[in-house]
């Protein structure tokens, strides 16, 4: 069950809804945000810098992509971890209630992955956005609230029960909505001073206008990674704020909400910003520390092994650190001659850990804890 606030939906409105401000003139306070903008900017060219002098980051980040659609989906109520994900896509049957959550999970990484794809050819723009709500909402819940489509009705956000004179937020009417929509879309391609704060007002503006009927906060979370990318600031869109925003969720809302009864994004951006230096970091400490395992697993892996396939191996336990045999088979690369030697040379030597034993047509299932570990941090 959905545990933060829940969105309603009525055919007549009760109360004003909000005006959402003109993005393109929008007068900011670059003097209150400046000491902010030079660390996160620092913060992010280091990281990026990492992200490029990896080989295979397809390979090593692999996990760090699963567990971003794993926070992002627990700030909607959600409660499904990593370990169970990995474990689902390696067949292992899990309850259903906790099977809705996995695929929303799952989905959450399909529009990302889809979204990057399409940058190749078609802008970061309303249209992608329509995209990724329809892969985000295909055959969870909410697959019956228009996916894909920009909301019809009157919205609001409050607590479970509330009304509109109770809500905490009030988006704008769907005229305004739209209007909005066609500004943040200009905004998006306008060349602002810095394209942090630029990220910033795009990812606020985004959940003002709350433009779908359910969706909209793991929408505009995956905009944060997208967005750099798109514009050459991170070589892959491997940046994720919804551990910070999670562990930080009063505040997180409590600075959107500035900006609606304040019309000051300064309180926003700076928190914004905070956000950003504080991920980079961890980003920057996770992203080494997968580096060297993967290094020092190379050397265990050749050794336990001898076998010319040991960076096949090495690249499938990173792609998939919860695995069965049956996967590892077909997928891995290693001949099935030599596949079954493989596997109990590396669980002999405390690589990989069976956590079940397969009896029958059933595979058995492995896990390589030590990346788990790494990217549970």
């Amino acid at each position: 069950m959905r545990h933060n606030t829940i969105l309603y939906c009525i055919d007549e409105i009760q109360m004003k809804p909000y005006k959402p401000q003109e993005l393109l003139s929008t007068n900011l306070d670059w003097a209150a945000i400046v000491d902010l903008l030079s660390t996160a900017n620092r913060q992010l060219a280091r990281y990026d810098g990492l992200l490029q002098s990896i080989i295979n980051p397809e390979v090593l980040l692999s996990p760090l992509r699963t567990q971003e659609a794993v926070l992002s989906s627990k700030i909607e109520g959600t409660q499904a971890t990593l370990k169970e994900v990995l474990e689902y896509e390696a067949e292992k049957v899990q309850s259903s209630e906790k099977q809705g959550d996995i695929k929303e999970i799952i989905n959450y990484r399909k529009a990302l992955f889809s979204a990057k794809s399409r940058l190749d050819s078609l802008p970061l723009s309303l249209r992608l956005i329509r995209e990724m709500h329809a892969v985000l909402m295909q055959d969870v819940r909410g697959e019956n609230k228009a996916p894909g489509e920009f909301r019809k009705i009157q919205n609001w956000i409050g607590a479970p029960g509330s009304t509109m004179d109770t809500a905490r937020f009030v988006p704008p009417t769907v005229q305004d909505m739209i209007q909005g929509l066609g500004d943040w879309e200009k905004y998006i391609h306008f060349e602002e001073k810095d394209p942090l704060v630029q990220l910033a007002i795009i990812h606020a503006q985004f959940e003002i206008l709350h433009p779908f009927l359910d969706g909209n906060g793991r929408i505009g979370r995956i905009l944060i990674p997208l967005f750099l990318f798109d514009k050459d600031i991170i070589s892959e869109p491997v940046f994720y704020l919804s551990d910070y925003l999670e562990n930080h969720r009063r505040d997180y809302y409590d600075a959107l909400k500035d900006i609606t009864d304040t019309g000051s994004w300064t309180n926003w951006i700076r928190f914004f910003l905070v956000a950003i230096i504080s991920q980079a970091k961890k980003n920057n400490d996770q992203t080494r520390q997968i580096v060297a395992l993967y290094e020092s697993m190379k050397e265990q892996i050749v050794t336990a092994t001898h076998s010319q396939f040991a960076v096949n191996c090495l690249d499938f336990i990173f792609n998939h650190p919860v695995f069965n045999s049956g996967r590892f088979y077909k997928e891995s690369g290693v001949p099935r001659a030599s596949a079954s030697r493989l596997l109990n040379a590396m669980e002999a030597n405390q690589i990989i850990k069976c956590i079940e034993k397969g009896s029958g047509r059933r595979a058995s299932l492995y896990i390589f804890e030590p990346l788990i570990d790494i990217v549970n941090q």
